[in-house]
């Protein structure tokens, strides 16, 4: 006898079912009586959930097993289904389109949520509060920029950019900026907060090691007394 080969059997429509599956709503559909039908139908459901163990993890929801049975069976499927009948149009649907945004960023290497950040900048009216929002920002800008730059980027560009996307509004001092290191990157802040905690942990485990430093080794012949 030949074997048969799965070039010639028609195309598994579900392959997380497999051709069984397929074969046996066939056969349900071959079967005259409805009610019979719709017994079988629910016993292959059932049959189906034991099968397939990935269905355990997902959320129970049994319209979709009734539904794959209607698209294993070409929607060619006489049953009393417990659950709305479902339409092809409807299940093979392509989802609408996603425009892709198609707002111009000016300082591209910053990205678009510092013009944002800028403009919620210049609605500040107390001057202490723009110049912490100026030196935030560029905190911010120096940082993006030295994750995919290794220039550094100096801190008149990021002031002359600032100026720049804000129109003029928002303006400081260089020399302030470059004496007190106001624009610092935001990593290298974190960075010096390590050490500090270094030490804690040196001193702790110098503690702890210092209790036992001076202590005399164990002698365990110290007690036992001599033989003559």
């Amino acid at each position: 006898m030949i074997g048969e080969y799965n070039t010639a059997r028609p195309d598994i429509i579900l392959k997380e079912y497999g051709r069984n599956v397929q074969k046996l709503v066939e056969y349900i559909r071959s079967v005259p009586d409805k009610d019979k039908r719709t017994e079988l139908a629910a016993t292959l459901i059932e049959l189906i959930k034991q099968l397939t163990p990935s269905l355990k993890d997902q959320p129970e929801n049994p319209q979709r097993l009734w539904d794959d049975l209607y698209i294993i069976a070409d929607f060619n499927l006489d049953i009393n289904n417990p659950y709305p009948v479902p339409e092809p149009e409807v299940l093979f649907k392509k989802p609408m389109k996603v425009d892709y945004p198609q707002s111009k960023v000016r300082f591209k290497h910053y990205g678009k949520n510092i013009e944002k950040l800028v403009k919620e900048a210049m609605k500040k009216e107390d001057p202490a509060e723009r110049e912490e929002a100026i030196i935030y920002l560029g905190k911010l800008m120096k940082t993006f920029f030295g994750a995919w730059n290794k220039e550094t980027l100096d801190d008149s560009v990021i002031l002359n950019d600032i100026k720049i996307m804000s129109e003029g509004k928002l303006t400081l001092n260089i020399d302030k900026v470059r004496e007190e290191n106001l624009f610092e990157m935001l990593y290298r802040e974190k960075k010096k907060l390590q050490p500090v905690q270094g030490e804690r942990e040196r001193d702790r485990n110098n503690g702890a090691s210092g209790k036992h430093r001076h202590q005399k080794p164990f002698n365990k012949n110290k007690n036992r007394r001599r033989r003559d």
